[in-house]
């Protein structure tokens, strides 16, 4: 799940000092358009989840922030806190918000594990450096982007000059009272190509 500017910016989109990395200084410009409906969707999919997937330092981030969030009425907490989490780092030696596991190593071929494992989804928030490299190795089933109605302009972008080309099949689009547009896609191998063809 990523959330996304219409320039397709995927950088700091939850408050200001998210991440400031690169000199970024428009982050938090999801937050204005969040809504009720936004929030049911995303509780939703989080309801489909056996386990969380995330880059360093949407991890570092979440790991800060998520523990502190015990108001029993919060549609997320009980599940961000309580699912088992999965943090890929080549760098991080241990992992203080319970239960994570580190991958190191090969990420791609723990995550192709991970995978044939029983369950429901292994879900990536955020992570935009994670989730362009599982979905170059094919091993994203479905995307589900949230594209808020905002031009940044800059920042780190979910789909970069150069990434690896992907094919897509769209299977919901939505809107929202907020302003937002929600898009899930299939993965669809590679893409196709062809030319326009000359009459009528």
């Amino acid at each position: 799940m990523q959330f996304l500017t219409l320039d397709g910016v995927s950088q700091g989109p939850g408050s200001p000092d998210e991440d400031t990395s690169d000199g970024f200084t428009q982050g938090g410009w999801f937050v204005p358009h969040l809504d009720e409906e936004f929030v049911q969707q995303a509780v939703d999919w989080l309801g489909q989840a056996d386990a969380l997937l995330f880059g360093r330092r949407t991890y570092d981030n979440f790991s800060r922030d998520w523990p502190q969030i015990t108001d029993p009425d919060d549609p997320f907490s009980e599940k961000m806190n309580g699912l088992p989490k999965y943090v890929a780092s080549q760098s991080l030696k241990q992992a203080t918000w319970a239960p994570t596991t580190i991958l190191s190593g090969d990420v791609a071929a723990q995550v192709a594990e991970l995978k044939r494992q029983p369950g429901r989804e292994l879900q990536i928030h955020g992570s935009s450096r994670l989730a362009q490299s599982l979905l170059a190795a094919g091993l994203i089933d479905e995307v589900r982007l949230v594209i808020a109605p905002v031009v940044v302009g800059n920042g780190r972008r979910l789909f970069p000059v150069g990434g690896a080309p992907a094919g897509l099949r769209l299977v919901s689009s939505s809107t929202t009272p907020g302003g937002l547009a929600i898009l899930v896609y299939e993965s669809a191998g590679p893409p196709e190509y062809g030319t326009y063809e000359a009459g009528a």
